[in-house]
């Protein structure tokens, strides 16, 4: 459908004339008044815009879209203002699509858009564009010239001869219209706004506005560049200085430090004692090294390896000491007891002193806190005459931190093992890895399972090192690891050590550890050695009880230093002359009030309440287990913080007594008249089966109503027959009730061996009853046992002077050797206090 738009010609309310003429769509370009460009037309309706113009007189609008993305365009995607124009040539190509080169001659405004399905048609007004003063239009025309003439000068993509063609330009509208064409950094709302701007001098001003902006742009990215080829101007010229500077030292023969370097390393390649593998790997990176250039990075790499190689101490041995009587003197010196450990050494120096060759053995302490495992490993290395290293593995998460990085990585280095040999400069230390069950595992690997070759006897003597890639030599280091607990080392590296277990220190040990070593010490810190000041055992024994609650003696050690501390302060405010004795009683003076409580036998005996033993990571433990009896229906109710084993053996007892109800003389169905309730008053988490007896002891108490005697303890697991199985750590339970003035213990007979631990001395003030059923259990604990029980056979046996005798006070053929003596006490035996 066509118009014929000289029918349709009308005047506007201002007398201007209306004209209606098809509208071309532009994307992502403004076309100004006397701009002349190539368009490229693809769609259906512009290229019928285009027809319908070059039909008639080539005269067609031409506005820019809103978005260009628009495909299908409306009269509301299309800019009001646009730009009347002429085709001046158009050319169709073989794709179909149009190539037409059009010339922008004068704004026009879209007053309305008229009805055309075929391509749009608008009716347009043109604008007339007027200015007033020209005086002030001829000042900004010439600002803007100057201004453009700058931007040209800056942006090198505008050509210089369009700087003249602007420069003979004297209507403002057309200089404003020219300029703006050339503004490539604008944006196309901005372009849009310059040309519905109808006024020149505000145009010009827009104009002038947006090129100052953009001069300061393109001044910093001119500072930038300048900049950047400064810096490229400065390398390359040092570069070029130091190839003139080491010609000029050739030409002089003057000294060539890198020569000098490589000299060096030569002779220390001669004179160090290699492996074959790594003297032919070290020649071969040193004659990698001479064809290389000093100052690249792959020098520095291949020269830091070289150093690493000849630093480690591959043949570099301390002499070692082989007296036997010197180290056991040495060890003795330094730690009290721990007999087994120090054994276990002198084995060791014996063996390597006729051999001459032994692999270094790989030992595990595992022990609570404070018992001396590190300080121990120090004390080794003092004994056998060689150098100390110590690695922790607390916290370690990272394989490299063994194994080392390769090479390839930037700032790579070896492992901790290969550091630490380098850092001490012997082939044969004593290697401590310490708290090796605190090591971790994440995506960066596993160390404990990269020890499990440095630890292996059998394959540390080739350790591979992923800086070094060489076998290296691990077998005569003496590897010794502490740890706390066995669950956090895996298996296969527990299988690589010998493991020895430093249980906590008894109260003897603690005593005489303070006596000789944690006293004279700390008097020692505190400036107290010329003082006439005296800590006696009591003292000791009172801070021991009422202060600490640890396996060691650190916390010990910790009480003993505030003590002296405090003794210093008084010193200093009464005079060294005075003589200070610290007793038990003196102590809450010093050390304020006691922390712990010691347990302690019942002021009587009483019905359902039984003396237990157990064994904490602190040591032994007096444990009281109280029975209640209710009216109910057979409810067994067990508190305590209790485990599962234990809650285990309160069933298994609570069956015993049902099933012995005909022998202890209740009725057969007492457990469905009533509720039993078993109850440990500690604070504190207790497992084990070891409290069997006792839980069973206090069931039958309470259902008979006969006192337990309170000066008797017991320790034992229960089975549902009656027999008490073996229980472990007894040492340190009989130790518990002796300190607790408890003078009987009722233990398993299968634990009669474990009597060869006992110190002499509290075997002696101790009645040890050895049991192998609940009976005799029953007959020995209550203080008035049914008479079925005493009617019937027994077979426990009892420690007396040294020997084990029957009931009917009959020794038994099989002596028990009670533990060697002990050091005994400076002032007298341990007794209770």
């Amino acid at each position: 459908m066509f118009f014929n738009r000289n029918d349709n010609d009308r005047r506007d309310p201002t007398g201007r004339k209306a004209r209606i003429v098809p509208l071309l769509p532009l994307r992502d370009i403004i076309v100004f008044p006397h701009m002349v460009v190539p368009l490229f037309v693809g769609r259906e309706k512009s290229i019928a815009a285009l027809d319908e113009a070059m039909s008639h007189e080539k005269e067609i609008l031409l506005a820019a879209q809103k978005k260009a993305k628009t495909n299908d365009p409306t009269p509301a995607d299309i800019f009001g203002m646009g730009t009347l124009g002429t085709i001046i040539q158009l050319l169709r190509l073989p794709d179909g699509t149009v190539k037409v080169l059009v010339e922008g001659k004068r704004r026009a405004k879209i007053t309305r858009f008229m009805p055309n399905d075929e391509f749009f048609l608008c009716e347009v007004e043109e604008i007339r564009e007027t200015y007033q003063s020209a005086v002030e239009v001829e000042a900004l025309m010439r600002s803007v010239q100057s201004t453009f003439e700058m931007y040209v000068k800056l942006n090198k993509r505008i050509p210089p001869e369009m700087l003249v063609t602007v420069q003979t330009i004297d209507d403002p509208a057309r200089l404003a219209d020219a300029i703006v064409v050339h503004l490539s950094s604008i944006k196309l709302v901005d372009r849009q706004q310059i040309l519905e701007t109808v006024d020149p001098a505000k145009r010009l001003e827009r104009l002038f506005e947006m090129m100052q902006a953009e001069i300061e742009i393109l001044q910093v990215e001119k500072k930038i560049r300048s900049r950047v080829k400064k810096q490229m101007e400065k390398t390359q010229k040092e570069y070029y200085l130091n190839e003139q500077m080491q010609a000029i030292q050739k030409e002089l023969g003057e000294r060539d430090e890198f020569k000098n370097e490589i000299q060096e390393l030569e002779e220390k390649i001669k004179t160090k004692r290699l492996s074959k593998e790594g003297s032919a790997k070290v020649k071969k990176e040193l004659k990698k090294l001479k064809m290389m250039q000093p100052m690249s990075a792959e020098a520095t790499v291949v020269r830091n390896y070289i150093d690493w190689i000849l630093g480690l101490p591959w043949y570099d041995k301390s002499e070692e000491n082989y007296d036997i009587d010197a180290a056991e003197r040495m060890l003795e010196e330094d730690h009290y007891g721990l007999k087994k450990i120090k054994e276990r050494i002198l084995e060791y120096l014996a063996v390597q002193a006729l051999v001459k060759k032994l692999k270094g053995p790989v030992l595990c302490f595992v022990g609570p806190p404070g018992v001396g495992k590190t300080s121990l490993a120090k004390s080794i290395a003092r004994a056998t005459g060689r150098k100390f290293v110590r690695l922790s593995l607390g916290g370690v998460r990272d394989e490299a931190e063994i194994r080392g990085h390769r090479r390839t990585y930037i700032g790579a280095l070896p492992g901790k093992i290969v550091q630490s040999l380098r850092k001490v400069g012997a082939n044969n230390p004593v290697f401590l890895l310490d708290e090796v069950d605190k090591m971790s595992s994440d995506f960066r690997g596993d160390p404990a399972a990269a020890l499990l070759e440095v630890l292996d006897p059998e394959q540390n003597h080739s350790f591979n090192d992923h800086f070094l890639d060489l076998d290296y030599d691990l077998s005569d280091v003496m590897f010794i690891t502490t740890a706390n607990t066995l669950q956090g080392i895996p298996l296969p590296l527990q299988d690589r050590m010998e493991i020895i277990s430093l249980s906590g220190y008894t109260e003897f040990e603690k005593l005489n550890i303070a006596v000789k070593y944690l006293v004279p010490r700390q008097k020692k810190e505190a400036g107290l050695e010329e003082v006439d000041y005296e800590v006696t055992e009591n003292a000791i024994r009172t801070i021991m009880h009422h202060y600490t609650r640890e396996a060691g003696v650190r916390n010990l050690e910790r009480e003993i230093g505030s003590l002296c501390r405090k003794v210093a302060r008084q010193v200093l405010k009464e005079g060294r002359d005075k003589s200070i004795r610290i007793t038990s009683k003196d102590v809450p003076h010093y050390l304020g009030i006691p922390k712990f409580r010691v347990g302690k036998k019942a002021d009587a005996d009483e019905i359902g309440l039984t003396n237990g033993l157990a064994v904490t990571s602190v040591g032994g433990e007096l444990l009281e287990c109280e029975v209640g009896v209710l009216v109910g229906k057979g409810k067994l109710v067990i508190t305590g913080m209790l485990g599962k084993n234990m809650e285990e053996s309160a069933q298994a007892a609570m069956s015993y007594i049902r099933s012995r109800a005909a022998v202890l003389g209740t009725e057969e169905d007492f457990y469905q008249k009533l509720d039993f309730h078993i109850h440990f008053p500690e604070a504190m988490p207790k497992d084990g089966p070891s409290a069997g007896i006792t839980m069973a002891t206090s069931i039958a108490s309470a259902l008979l109503k006969v006192p337990v005697r309170r000066d008797v303890a017991m320790t034992g697991e229960i089975t549902l027959r009656g027999r008490v199985m073996p229980i472990g750590g007894l040492k340190e339970k009989i130790l518990a009730a002796h300190r607790s003035d408890i003078h009987t213990v009722i233990v398993p007979r299968d634990n009669r061996k474990d009597l060869r631990e006992i110190p002499k001395r509290v075997l002696k003030a101790t009645r040890v009853i050895l049991v192998d059923h609940m009976d005799d259990v029953l007959r020995e604990a209550l203080v008035a046992p049914p008479q079925a029980l005493l009617d019937r056979p027994s077979r426990t046996m009892e420690y007396r002077d040294g020997v084990l005798v029957t009931q009917a006070g009959e020794p038994t053929v099989e002596p028990v050797l009670p533990a060697e003596p002990e050091a005994e006490p400076v002032e007298s035996p341990l007794t209770h206090h």
